[in-house]
């Protein structure tokens, strides 16, 4: 049988995080709306409207662009995209075609076996979104809402080659996104969507059968899936001595399968033709070093630079990287401590990170400060308080927003040091546990680790471990 393999373009829809519409001032997140309920005029394409370019898009549009190492048009124009579908209420959409925000560019993508991909991008572009249409029955609703929401639509080169860098590819982009501030990049509210082409061509050859394209996912394991199983279909088609079909197929996430919607329409049948309504999107010089003059060290630069300046393992500094704030957390955090990074980072990944999970907050949203957590690590550094009521402290100080040496302080929780006061606990614990104290004497000196144990439970780990245990030698060597 012949060996086949996947080739595969992703196009994704980005809605920019503004706080109003593209081209006209209704609210642009409209989740938890009430269908038709944030419309107006402009939006719904009403006759006699004119639409007003928020320069908000724009700006996000060149943050991406920027990030995906695109080249930058100080001149581009909008298009209008012609098609008829009910949730168009135009009759055509409001898009850009060959003179684009962005010309080009890539994304690298390290994939987990620690080889890296680079998929190029083909298409950057800003345009309104449609609405959508819901199935009840037999019976099609129509929600407007979602008309004229911003956003970025972007196509990848057929570069990538399996399911999982597809899913690897989205991974990245998201985490980049939210690390610009320019989406939230939530799939499941439709802040992400992507659609997947898929061909198949036999290994070592140049030429690809007819592409297929996929539409309404919404998750990143669901475009794997749903790529799994286009590949595999496809395969079973040419291997029956049928021909692959260029269809636009629905997945459903429910049955785990694809149907048939359409056949596939061709950049033909949109009749493109330049937005006779709105000016051309010129960017001066001035305009675009004001967008670019915050542009932050982008994740991948800055995992590899935790690596080298900090000596950071991959691991870490691939978790620490996942978000901006996170990483920002990190680096204050060092800074203000003073000592080995990798202290910071292990309690910030097993600490920190749970604390955060469970109460669903992000890095910046914490009481316990960068300031705050360096201070418990002096602490603990300088033996004024031991390792397990350092770990308790990050809670107290999360829930109290105290500054740890205040509750130290308050409840007392700072390690005894006084030698007398520890020798008499240690007398104590000897004397009840003669037959312990003979069995080390014989030579069990391991029991060490045990009757300082008892001592820290006895004082409630308030105690020097160091001091208890050296006073423990003393008294059993005598």
């Amino acid at each position: 049988m012949t060996d086949y393999e996947v080739v595969i373009g992703l196009e994704t829809h980005i809605q920019l995080n503004t706080t109003t519409k593209i081209f006209c001032s209704c609210k642009a997140d409209s989740w938890d709306d009430e269908p038709n309920t944030n419309i107006c005029p402009v939006c719904t394409g009403l006759p006699g409207v004119l639409p007003v370019l928020n320069k908000a898009v724009v700006e996000k549009g060149v943050l991406l662009a920027k990030a995906m190492h695109s080249e930058i048009r100080t001149l581009s124009f909008f298009d209008r995209k012609n098609y008829f579908y009910p949730d168009l209420p135009k009759g055509y959409q409001i898009s850009q075609y060959d003179l684009s925000l962005g010309k080009g560019g890539y994304l690298d993508i390290p994939m987990p076996d620690g080889s890296q991909r680079r998929v190029r991008i083909e298409k950057l572009h800003l345009e309104e979104d449609a609405g959508k249409t819901k199935n009840v029955g037999n019976r099609r609703f129509i929600d407007f809402n979602r008309c004229g929401v911003p956003l970025i639509e972007m196509v990848t080169a057929p570069d990538i080659r399996s399911a999982d860098e597809a899913a690897q590819y989205l991974l990245r982009l998201r985490q980049l996104l939210r690390w610009l501030g320019i989406s939230e990049a939530d799939m499941e509210k439709g802040h992400l969507r992507c659609d997947g082409n898929v061909s198949i061509r036999p290994k070592g050859s140049t030429e690809l059968f007819t592409k297929t394209e996929i539409k309404n996912v919404n998750s990143i394991d669901n475009v794997r899936n749903a790529i799994e199983h286009e590949f595999a279909r496809q395969v079973r088609e040419v291997e029956a001595g049928n021909k692959v079909r260029a269809w636009t197929l629905d997945w459903d996430e429910n049955k785990n399968e694809l149907k048939k919607m359409r056949s596939k329409e061709t950049e033909a049948d949109y009749r493109y033709f330049r937005e006779p309504d709105l000016l051309p999107v010129r960017l001066d010089e001035a305009w675009l070093e004001s967008i670019l003059k915050d542009f932050p060290e982008l994740p991948l630069a800055r995992r590899q630079r935790f690596m080298e300046e900090y000596q950071l393992p991959l691991y870490d500094a691939d978790i620490l990287t996942t978000e901006r704030g996170l990483s920002d957390y990190f680096e204050s955090a060092v800074k203000a401590y003073g000592g080995d990074p990798k202290r910071v980072s292990n309690y910030l990944l097993n600490d920190v990170m749970r604390m955060l999970n469970d109460e669903g907050k992000t890095a910046q949203q914490l009481k316990l400060t960068p300031q705050f957590m360096a201070d418990i690590l002096k602490m603990v550094d300088a033996g004024k308080i031991n390792t397990s009521t350092g770990k308790n402290l990050l809670k107290k100080v999360e829930e109290s927003g105290l500054a740890p040496e205040k509750i130290v302080e308050s409840e007392g929780l700072g390690l005894v040091s006084d030698d007398s006061a520890i020798r008499d606990v240690v007398k104590k614990i000897l004397e009840n546990n003669p037959s312990e104290v003979s069995a080390y004497k014989e030579g069990k000196t391991t029991l060490i680790g045990w009757f300082t144990g008892q001592v820290m439970r006895e004082m409630r780990g308030k105690a020097d471990p160091k001091l208890a245990q050296q006073i423990l030698k003393d008294l059993l060597d005598q």
